[in-house]
């Protein structure tokens, strides 16, 4: 099925993994999920002054959950201090409804207002103000609460659903201007900044008061507390009247304070309220008027655009706000918020306690594990939160060292319960592993260590919430604290590993059986070492890794930077070498530290390629014994081993040397894929020539890692025996070797020694994570073990370089994998368990690959990448150098030296600063961020580049040639404002939106004015839903064997199990919206179409970011569902947006921008705007011919879109060119006989009779001038139909009418396909899979 290769570039076989235990325990969780999903039932709800309304609501909800519907509805919004009472009892406010007795459908609850107390004064307080605050985007600007931006109401004009049916769009064609602004037309070179947060009126904030804040006459005195008062507020209204509030125990009223004079006697009248604002309405007309309408703009938005975040988003661009008196806000900034949290009142939360105790939850059915899992990730988000804060406190001099006497550098904090240092090598801890640099990756490592083991989940081993915050060029570590582990040495507690890089160890028990779960699942080894007597110690971990018991008697493990073994590509080892083919690209490499580790992700591909290798080799040597058992003629297919562990495989030697042959002279290929059978056979029968497995010798496979390019496809094709043969070896492999004939052993045992796994009756491949670490010593018996070790690292080293980097840019090549900014680029990397360092291997990879030219978007976004790392690195250590007075100076002054072309970029020195030089001398270097020194200002436009330059060789071994900004924007051809956008990302900057000069040559592009802000960038933990996510990937296998009502039932429900994890906003949680909203169009229901994907939209834009490029794809799909449900401005409004942010995160030359400028072009042809749509498909036919070659059907679709423009504006003739181009590439590529040649040729006759009978016209009206008889010509506007049709097809959604029959055929091909990928081989592309969906859930 041959679409144009319809299917969307990174479509790509979805994740396979997980399915197998998702389908095994489906059973058991279809019926727990029936647990969860008790029915709702309806109760009435009766407030004071408010007609009873009906609440759906659900047996397993709280209390507490009402009472938050009825402080978010918009006629019981003002009401916070209230009791839900049934028949007169007080309901509990932490009872779940369940168990709440005679409460049933239809019960009527009362509201009932309760007495306030200064705590509930606040909180109404606060409250009120929210409210108030309720539609500023002053917080999404400021980064606080969890709040971020969104712009898609601005393009729907509100909310989708309603719009279409109300205002029905889609009939008057004629009213829609469907000109987009000049700056998104084809081949245009500006690229505004401003359009990027476009105007919303609706923030334009409709004022209820001028001044709400508390009274300097707070707290109240004793005689007055005795009277009720709570606290003192004073107001100013809209209506300049200033008033002073008593907040008491009955509710508010006015006093009769002054600015300067204390009355606290109610005034007269006092309109004692319960509520400010039922006070507020009655002395101000404006607040009435106004609140009422703010509020019905608050619950008419998306409830998606105010929920808050999990984890905090920040902007890297903002407009100028007016900043604003807030009583809130002031107050939050001052007192609750150093070291206490709003939320539990008096008293520090025990981060350790909760991150512990949410781990020990039960989990042993569904509702228990729901429960565990939805408490730690909202612990875990807290907990993010907090450190973040925290570690702003920290570097901005706001709290006090517990180490006060030492020098800044070496400085440890405590806030919060959360305990605190900077990424500095203190007491020479890392000298040996690379200092500071060491000391600086050390964090992220530990960080990927606890992810790991969080992963893993064994019960009764503990890691410490773990947080990395980079902040203002310096790097924060926050980590919960054990308890105890304060008023103790580290020498007393530690009772495992080691805390001298190995000079003395010790081991426990306990922490072995603990850590000996973790080994298999992580891939480590146990391995014995020496400590310092001389005794060998036995250790399932690298030393570095500590046990420490706390004093709550929970096993805690904490510096986790070794977990992964070392990268010997960037590990130079005196006296090692490294694989022929790693030497060859120039490794081992110098790096700045030695602690550089290999991925996880790397890790289990290197496994389960070894795995591939090794059930082929048992395969091959099963078959060859079957067929000596047989019989002794001599056309079976011989099988060459040729390493001593083999010598038993009775084979002639010139066999043997015919196998070397075949093997050796194909040397890696351009596509090489992982495996070292070489596999030759010429026909079906076993008569063919000897087969052989090319040779398996420990120099010969690691030498050329990737032999053949072949994926032993032929070989199962071509030996029959072989598929029971690999399901014998299957069965040898699963037991332990016990019950198993002395032959088949022995196979095992080959097989087994020639991939290196650690055990000889299984396959089991583990590292040893200290191997070349400096101070490790082996005991004498286990030389021969770590000598096996260490050719693993040296293969898997190899692995990354020869398989991993090629496979890439294969993915690249053939589009299923698309990075469109650093951000994807880098995720595409890790996917693949390539660390970033190995960004400038990938680069010289790219540039000699003869189609070099099809990855010229890929190499582009690699320099981008390349080059804002390179200035991030100098600019952290810049950054160290200034003082908090000169951060906006210094700021603008890098951006300037970075970006702008003017050449002499002065710096300002803030002017206050030359004043109190001398006077403050004295207690200069107290905080952290307070560098002493203006050296930064001397720093010079060419000096950064040549920075860079020397950066980009010494780290990445890229050589740049490039003295300056317009140099590089010159050579690889990028965008400045792309450029600022990527550096402004990675570094925390937040800039004025406003259009930028950078090409002036006589002024500089950034002043101190546009430095808004500078923001934590945050790397954490992201803990998981594990039910949600086998729902959601048997929900997609289930849809790609074409079972589209099962895997949409599963996907609503991984839907639900998601939301009941993390709250309504997550990136998975996008994923699944997405999925879903792509199964009900193709089943047909638009309208929940456009639903599902409006809530994507909403949701990419709030957690991954307003230009991020998965939130530019969500943009795409809602348009085709516009233009589907007849909302055809709204679809041309959406894609004009998602094409502006592809310009302005990585410019017109993409593969992707070819899509959106089909899509774009499709619909201006619906609309009858011709001369602009062929701008925008003779845009996407020129990208498509680059990146997928003139001769692939992309193009073929493409010619025939510009073909029917043609053919509306009656030009046959350009139309034919164009047809025929498509016709030839479909008849080249597929045959006379296929569909789509025939349509292109129906096409074709088509065409010419138009333009005959065009012709024809013509003629007769030169011969017979004006009274000649004309026949009409049929000049048609496309129909919605067809315009839809080709937007499906080019957005890869195929609808396929299916008979009975084919049905069946299809379930049987899809049947016989599985099987195939279950031995190991499905290589064909998911292409002509009969569904095809791109949803990947990012897997970190």
């Amino acid at each position: 099925m041959v679409n144009g290769d319809a299917a969307l570039p990174e479509e790509g076989e979805l994740k396979q993994e997980g399915n197998c235990e998702a389908d095994g325990g489906e059973d058991s969780n279809e019926q727990e999920v029936i647990v969860i999903q008790d029915t709702g039932f309806t109760v009435k709800i009766q407030a004071p002054g408010t007609e009873p309304f009906d609440l759906q609501v659900s047996p397993q909800e709280m209390v507490q959950e009402i009472h938050q519907v009825l402080m978010d509805r918009e006629d019981t919004c003002h009401r916070t201090c209230f009791s839900l009472q049934l028949d007169g009892n007080v309901l509990d406010n932490f009872a779940e409804l369940k168990s709440i007795e005679g409460l049933q459908e239809g019960s009527l609850l009362k509201v009932v207002e309760e007495p306030y107390t200064v705590r509930e004064a606040r909180i109404h307080v606060r409250h009120i103000r929210d409210l108030l605050k309720s539609l500023d985007p002053s917080d999404a600007y400021n980064g606080v609460d969890c709040n971020s931006l969104s712009f898609l109401s601005i393009f729907t004009d509100g909310d989708l659903g309603d719009s279409g049916k109300r205002k029905k769009k889609g009939t008057e064609l004629e009213q829609i201007d469907c000109t987009p602004p000049e700056h998104i037309l084809p081949g245009s070179k500006e690229r505004p900044l401003v359009p990027l947060q476009p105007q919303n009126k609706d923030w334009k904030p409709m004022q209820c008061l001028k001044v709400l804040t508390m009274s300097g006459w707070n707290p109240p005195p004793g005689n007055r507390k005795m009277h009720g008062d709570l606290m003192y507020l004073y107001i100013v209204t809209v209506e300049e009247r200033h008033v002073s509030v008593t907040a008491s125990t009955r509710g508010f009223y006015l006093n009769q304070s002054t600015t300067y004079t204390f009355n606290p006697k109610p005034a007269n009248p006092s309109f004692l309220s319960h509520s400010l604002v039922e006070l507020l309405s009655q002395i101000s007309p404006a607040f009435k008027k106004n609140f009422t309408s703010l509020q019905k703009k608050r619950v008419q938005r998306h409830p998606f655009e105010r929920i808050a975040t999990p984890f905090q988003v920040y902007s890297w661009t903002a407009p100028q706000v007016d900043h604003a008196m807030d009583c809130v806000r002031a107050e939050d900034a001052y007192t609750s918020r150093l070291g206490y949290e709003e939320h539990i009142p008096g008293q520090t939360r025990d981060w350790n306690e909760e991150l512990q105790t949410t781990r020990e939850l039960p989990r042993k059915n569904l509702p228990e594990r729901l429960l565990r899992e939805r408490a730690i990730f909202k612990v875990h988000s807290d907990f993010a939160a907090a450190a973040t804060r925290g570690a702003m406190a920290v570097i901005d001099g706001n709290v006090m060292a517990i180490n006060p006497g030492e020098e800044t550098r070496m400085q440890m904090f405590i806030w919060n319960n959360i305990f605190f240092s900077l990424g500095f090598d203190v007491r020479d801890h890392y000298r040996e592993l690379g200092g500071d640099a060491a000391a600086h990756a050390a964090p992220t490592n530990d960080l990927n260590g606890v992810r790991a083991y969080g992963a893993v989940d064994v019960e009764g081993l503990y890691t410490l919430g773990t947080v990395v915050v980079d902040y203002r060029g310096y790097r924060v570590t926050a980590q919960s604290i054990i308890p105890g582990i304060l008023e103790r040495e580290q020498e007393q507690s530690v009772i495992y590993g080691s805390i001298d890089f190995g000079k003395t160890v010790v081991s426990h028990g306990k922490y072995l059986e603990l850590l000996d779960k973790t080994s298999r699942p992580l891939k480590v080894q146990r391995h014995k070492v020496l400590n310092e007597k001389e005794e060998s110690v036995e250790l399932c971990s690298s030393v570095e890794c500590k046990g420490i018991i706390g004093n709550d008697g929970r096993h805690y493990i904490l510096d986790l930077l070794r977990t992964f073994p070392p990268d010997l590509n960037f590990l130079p080892v005196d006296g090692e070498e490294l694989s022929a083919e790693s030497q060859r690209q120039g490794y081992p490499r110098q790096h700045r530290h030695r602690l550089a580790c290999l991925r996880q992700e790397l890790i289990e591909a290197f496994v389960e390629h070894r795995y591939l290798l090794f059930m082929k080799m048992a395969a091959l040597q099963l078959m060859q014994q079957k067929a000596n058992k047989d019989s002794n003629k001599t056309d079976m297919p011989a099988i060459s081993e040729t390493s001593e562990a083999q010598a038993d495989v009775s084979v002639d030697a010139t066999q043997t040397a015919a196998a070397e042959g075949a093997t050796d002279n194909n040397g890696p290929t351009e596509n090489s894929n992982p495996t070292t059978s070489q596999i030759s056979t010429e026909s079906e029968e076993n008569s063919s020539k000897p087969t052989t497995n090319g040779p398996v010798d420990p120099a010969g496979t690691r030498n050329n890692e990737c032999k053949s390019p072949l994926e032993g496809k032929e070989l199962e094709e071509s030996i029959p025996g072989l598929a029971q043969a690999k399901e014998l070896a299957e069965t040898l492999v699963s037991e332990d070797g016990s019950g198993i004939d002395p032959k088949s052993r022995e196979v095992v045992l080959n097989a087994c020694k020639a991939v290196g796994s650690i055990s000889n009756t299984s396959f089991d491949i583990r590292f040893n994570p200290d191997i070349f670490s400096p101070g490790v010593r082996f005991p004498e018996d286990a030389v021969e073990d770590v000598q096996k070790q260490k050719q693993l690292l040296k293969d898997a080293a190899a692995f990354l370089v020869t398989c991993q980097v090629p496979s890439l840019v294969k993915d690249c090549l053939d589009h299923s994998t698309l990075p469109m900014d650093g951000a994807t680029l880098t995720e595409a990397l890790h996917q693949r368990g390539i660390n970033v360092r190995y960004l400038g291997t990938v680069l010289e990879f790219v540039d000699k690959t003869p189609a070099k030219a099809q990855l010229e978007h890929f190499y582009r976004i690699g320099i981008i990448e390349l080059i804002t790392r390179c200035a991030k690195h100098i600019f952290r250590t810049y950054l160290q150098g200034v003082e908090l007075s000169a951060l906006s100076a210094a700021v603008s002054h890098f951006l300037n030296c970075f970006l702008s072309s003017f050449p002499d970029a002065v710096a300002h020195l803030p002017p206050d600063e030359l004043v109190s030089r001398r006077k403050n001398r004295k207690r200069r270097n107290r905080v952290p961020g307070s560098g002493d020194n203006t050296a930064w200002a001397s720093l010079t436009p060419s000096e950064l580049w040549k920075n860079i330059a020397a950066e980009a060789q010494s780290y990445y071994h890229f050589k740049i040639h490039c003295e300056s900004v317009d140099q590089v924007v010159e050579k690889y051809g990028l965008q400045k404002i792309t450029l600022l956008r990527e550096i402004s990302v990675k570094t925390g900057i937040q800039i004025l939106l406003k259009e930028y000069n950078f090409d002036s040559r006589h002024k500089p592009a950034f002043t101190e004015e546009d430095i808004l802000n500078i923001f934590p960038v945050v790397k954490h933990v992201n803990p998981k839903a594990s039910d949600a996510f086998h729902f959601f990937q048997s929900g997609q296998a289930k849809v790609q064997q074409g079972f589209l009502k099962e895997g949409c039932e599963l996907i609503n429900e991984a839907l639900n199990l998601f939301n009941n994890v993390y709250g309504a906003m997550h990136v998975e949680i996008c994923a699944c919206l997405r999925l879903l909203a792509r199964l009900n169009y193709i089943m047909g229901d638009h309208p929940e179409a456009l639903s599902n994907q409006q809530k994507a939209v909403l949701m990419s834009e709030r957690v991954l970011g307003i230009e991020h490029p998965n939130t530019i794809q969500e943009y795409m799909h809602l348009a085709l569902y516009c233009f589907a449900n007849g909302q055809l401005s709204t679809a041309l409004k959406l894609l004009y947006r998602a094409r502006y942010l592809m310009l302005m995160v990585c410019g017109e030359d993409h593969p992707e921008m070819a899509l959106i400028d089909s899509n774009i072009g499709l619909v201006l042809h619906g609309v009858m705007e011709y001369d602009l749509s062929l701008r925008f498909l003779e845009n996407a036919l020129t990208i498509n011919t680059k990146y997928h070659g003139a001769r692939s059907l992309k193009v073929a679709l493409s010619h025939h879109l510009v073909a029917r423009v043609y053919e509306s504006k009656a030009e046959f003739r350009s139309a034919l060119q164009h047809e025929k181009e498509g016709y030839t590439i479909y008849k080249n590529q597929m045959g006379e006989a296929h569909e789509k040649t025939k349509e292109s040729s129906e096409y074709l006759k088509y065409l010419t009779q138009q333009a005959v009978a065009l012709q024809r016209t013509m003629n007769e009206i030169y011969k017979n001038g004006s009274n000649a008889s004309i026949m009409p010509l049929k000049f048609t506007a496309p129909s919605m139909a067809s315009i839809l049709e080709q937007l499906n097809i080019i957005n890869g959604i195929i609808f396929i009418p299916l008979s009975q029959k084919d049905l069946e055929n299809l379930k049987a091909e899809v049947q016989r396909r599985q099987q195939l990928q279950e031995l190991g081989k499905s290589e064909e592309p998911a292409e002509d899979g009969p569904l095809e969906l791109e949803d990947k859930i990012p897997v970190d």
